[in-house]
This record gives C-alpha cells, sequence and structure tokens, in this order.
C-alpha cells in the first residue's frame, strides 16, 4: 500500500528538501521507522528516547489525531494521508538571532585546531561549502567542494559515512555554521563549522591549495566533459595536463588522435615515417586527398591542429627501432599502439615495459578487430606473455594483401581511446588482463580473460631486462613504422 506522508517545512532539508513522500507501510510508526531509515536523524525530530510522540509535535491520519486512535500503531490504509504538523510559534526569528542561536548550540574549532586535525591520525573530511568560484580563487589543503546551494544534493558524495568527522568552512565562519545545521538535521553526528572561515586560515599563514584552472575558453569548449561526476573540472585538467604517445598515423592512429583531441588530451606525440598514399583515404581520416604523396605526419598536425589548436602535437617522423624508441617514448605517460607490424608490436611492448607505462594495444585484421591494455605494473600481462616471439615471415600473411573493412579501424581506433581516457582519468574498469574481440559480420563483441606469464623473460617479478630486438620487417610495405591496412 502507499501512504502520503506531509512534511512539515523545518523537516524538510533532512529528507532533501522534499514537501511531501510515498511510504509502503501499514502503520504510523512503520512510516517513520521507513523514513529513518531512508532519511537518519528524521526520527529523532519526532519520537523521543522512548518512541513516544515529543510534546510539540502532532500527527493525523487523514485528519484524524492519532492521540485519539491507536497511537503509533493506528493502522493505515491505502491512499491514507499521514501529516507531521509541529507547534509554529508565528512570529519572525531575525537573521541575527537565528545566527546567535546557532553560536550558542552548534560547535565551532578554530583554525589553529583545523590544521592539527590535518596531520592528525583520525581522518577528517574538510568541506569547502563556498561557491565554486571562490574554491578555484584558493582552499584548504585536500578540501572537498560542496557550495552551499549545492549541499543537500552533493554531501553524500563527498561525505557517506554520517558519523565520520566533518569540518566545513566558507569565507568568514557564517555560511559554514548554517550549513552545518543543515547537516545535523540531515543525521551527521559529528560535524563542525570553522570559526573565522578561509580568511581566518589565511591570517593564521596557514599553506592553501591554488587548483590549476580552466579558462572560459575550455569552459565552454569540454562543457560536456564538466556536467559528469566523475571527469569534471578535475579530470578535465587531468586530460590537458596527459601526454600520450600515438604510434601511427594510420587507421588505428588517425580515430585515435582525432578523439583523444576532442577530449582534451593536452599533448599528443605522433610517431610514423609514411607518406600519405591514396589507398589509406579509405580509413586513414585525418589525411585528405590534395595531401596524397605528403608526410603523414604533417598530414595529421595538420587536421588535429584545424580542429583543436590548443592540443600540442609533437611528430616523431622517424622508424622506431632500438636505438630511439625510449628517446621517443620517454616523456609521454600512456602509449598507443596503433601499429600493424610485429617489430615495432614487439618493440612498443618492451619499451613499455621498461619504462613502466602502460600500453594501450589495437589491432584489425578484415572484419576483425581486438583491443586490450598491457600493464604488468597494473598486474596484467605484457604482449610477450601472449606471444613469446613473432612468427616468421612465411607464416604472416601479408597486410596489404590481407586487406580491412575501412570503417574497421575506426571502431577499434576509438575503442583505444576510451580506454586511454579511462587510464588517465583513473575510473571505470581498464581493459588491463582483459581483451575485447570485435567480428564486424556479426556485430558481436566477445572479451577474453588474458593472463600474466610468471616466467615471462620482460615482465615477471624481478626480470633483468633482456634487451631490445630489432626484428626483421614482415607484413609491411616498404619497410615503415605503420603500414596498411592500419
Amino acid at each position: 500500500m502507499s501512504i502520503k506522508v506531509r512534511i512539515p517545512t523545518p523537516l524538510r532539508p533532512i529528507v532533501g528538501g522534499e514537501a511531501a513522500l510515498q511510504i509502503k507501510a501499514e502503520t504510523v510508526i512503520a512510516v517513520l521507522d521507513q523514513i529513518e531509515k531512508d532519511h537518519p536523524g528524521f526520527k529523532s525530530r519526532i519520537c523521543d528516547d522512548a518512541g513516544k510522540t515529543r510534546r510539540f509535535v502532532n500527527i493525523f491520519v487523514n485528519s484524524e489525531d492519532i492521540r485519539y486512535l491507536d497511537g503509533m500503531k493506528t493502522a493505515l490504509q491505502d491512499g491514507d494521508t499521514v501529516s507531521i504538523v509541529p507547534a509554529v510559534a508565528g512570529g519572525i526569528q531575525t537573521y541575527q538571532e537565528r545566527l546567535a542561536g546557532l553560536k550558542k548550540t552548534l560547535k565551532e574549532i578554530a583554525p589553529e585546531d583545523v590544521q592539527k586535525m590535518i596531520g592528525g591520525k583520525e581522518k577528517v573530511t574538510l568541506i569547502d561549502v563556498r561557491e565554486s568560484e571562490e574554491y578555484r580563487g584558493g582552499h584548504l589543503p585536500f578540501a572537498v567542494s560542496v557550495p552551499r546551494g549545492f549541499l543537500e544534493m552533493r554531501i553524500e558524495e563527498a561525505a557517506t559515512d554520517r558519523a565520520a568527522p566533518l569540518v566545513l568552512y566558507c569565507a568568514g565562519g557564517i555560511r559554514s555554521l548554517f550549513a552545518t545545521e543543515t547537516l545535523k538535521n540531515m543525521g551527521y553526528t559529528s560535524v563542525v563549522s570553522m570559526s573565522g572561515g578561509f580568511s581566518g586560515w589565511t591570517r593564521k599563514g596557514f599553506s592553501i591549495e591554488t587548483p590549476t584552472l580552466l579558462s572560459e575558453k575550455d569552459r565552454r569548449r569540454y562543457s560536456r566533459h564538466l556536467l559528469i561526476p566523475e571527469v569534471g573540472e578535475e579530470g578535465q585538467i587531468k586530460l590537458l595536463k596527459s601526454k600520450v604517445l600515438i604510434i601511427g598515423a594510420g587507421g588505428l592512429g588517425c580515430p585515435a588522435a582525432y578523439y583523444l583531441a576532442a577530449a582534451g588530451c593536452g599533448t599528443l606525440g605522433l610517431v610514423d615515417f609514411d607518406v600519405v598514399d591514396e589507398s589509406n583515404l579509405q580509413r586513414q581520416i585525418l589525411h585528405t586527398t590534395d595531401r596524397v604523396g605528403t608526410s603523414k605526419i604533417k598530414s595529421a598536425m595538420q587536421t588535429l591542429s584545424a580542429f583543436n589548436g590548443d592540443v600540442r602535437i609533437i611528430p616523431f617522423e622517424e622508424r622506431i627501432s632500438s636505438s630511439n624508441i625510449e628517446r621517443i617514448m620517454q616523456a609521454f605517460d600512456i602509449v598507443v599502439d596503433g601499429s600493424d607490424n610485429f617489430p615495432t608490436r614487439y618493440l612498443v611492448n618492451d619499451a613499455c615495459v621498461k619504462l613502466k607505462k602502460p600500453c594501450v594495444h589495437g589491432s584489425v585484421y578484415r572484419f576483425e578487430g581486438q583491443v586490450t591494455v598491457f600493464d604488468p605494473q597494473r598486474g596484467g600481462p605484457c604482449y610477450r606473455c601472449l606471444y613469446k616471439e613473432p612468427p616468421p615471415p612465411e607464416l604472416a600473411p601479408s597486410c596489404a594483401d590481407a586487406g580491412v573493412l575501412g570503417v574497421l579501424p575506426g571502431v577499434i581506433g576509438l575503442l583505444e581511446a576510451v580506454e586511454t581516457v579511462k587510464l588517465i582519468l583513473e575510473i571505470g574498469d581498464p581493459l588491463i588482463g582483459r581483451v575485447v574481440c570485435y567480428d564486424a559480420l556479426e556485430g558481436s563483441f566477445q572479451t577474453f580473460i588474458l593472463r600474466k606469464d610468471p616466467a615471462c623473460d620482460y615482465c615477471k617479478e624481478g626480470a633483468v631486462f633482456p634487451g631490445f630486438i630489432d626484428y626483421d620487417y614482415f607484413c609491411a610495405s616498404k619497410g615503415l613504422t605503420t603500414p596498411s591496412p592500419s
């Protein structure tokens, strides 16, 4: 059955500002128990320790006072309305009177005591209730921004445990007092306000954090990211600070680079030694017809710079080998492997293992593609855990002869970009120890578990790096870094 419960104004902050709730219960006491379960701290405002209605509160079922029915045991029927009616004085309390009352009843803590708490053994959460613009101008170390106007909606994201210590602060100590009252009403039992606020903290000479700020231009461009709690301003700043190396400006590297530039990855390194061929245009979306015969690196840079001029592009117009792989990779955080030949693939893997960098791997063949993340540092395998060494050239089909469906690298390259963004933001479940296989003809995705080889010469625990191996190039035309079909 469904019972409508009318919530009086003083108690609405506890239930998220709602004026009425729909509760399934058969008695009045069951109604209160259910609200207490959903909104801790509510029932204690209505009942005393013995479970009886407090003297300044009356409860009505429809129009009848429960004192003249069966009290808290009054039975309810579907569609009944339970109204909670506290005593109302009828006068208006001034702002100063209310503030004075809060200072008498709520606990305040001095900035120097907060400083001691930050460095102490007991974990404490600092909540900055100022506006976002104020927070971005500087805040206490480790403080979480929850603006006063959004406190009821967002506090549970920052403080899940209602019994854990919370310290609230604002600019001068006033807003945080009112915010403390709100959280007390919501059932938070260990919340205090910092007297003097941020101004008092800075006057004491205590350290503050000044976060990196997004420009207004960035806010407009990445506004949809800012709306996502898992990204937000902090995540977008991580993206802008990130450095991603993309091996190959071909079928996989093109869509990966395009979407990483769109996401705002601040620095993209591009490695390729090839020139644009007319056959590339079926799938390599950074290149155009008028650039046939020109450098793929210059073509890719031209497209990406026009698309997002704020992204820094670092070109490496050279073929990867054991002599340059470490120099090329050294400055980057994540490597996206868009190559399609075994010599490059093994060099990239081995360098990532040695330099302890995650490798986002993709591969395509006709109508099928694979995506995974090789990252032994996070407990996953490396490429050699799966295939210790490449097959002999005579057993590897020619990539130029095999062909690839033009749109397939777009799917796989895009998934590589997704995994890269997840690694940068440290969100979700990256494909470490798993490989996703896509069959375009079936329209199916399958996920398989990949195991780390405890005997792998390259990534096993305590392994001494065996050195790089320059395998003979095969499955490639002209021995280029990124041959067809990628």
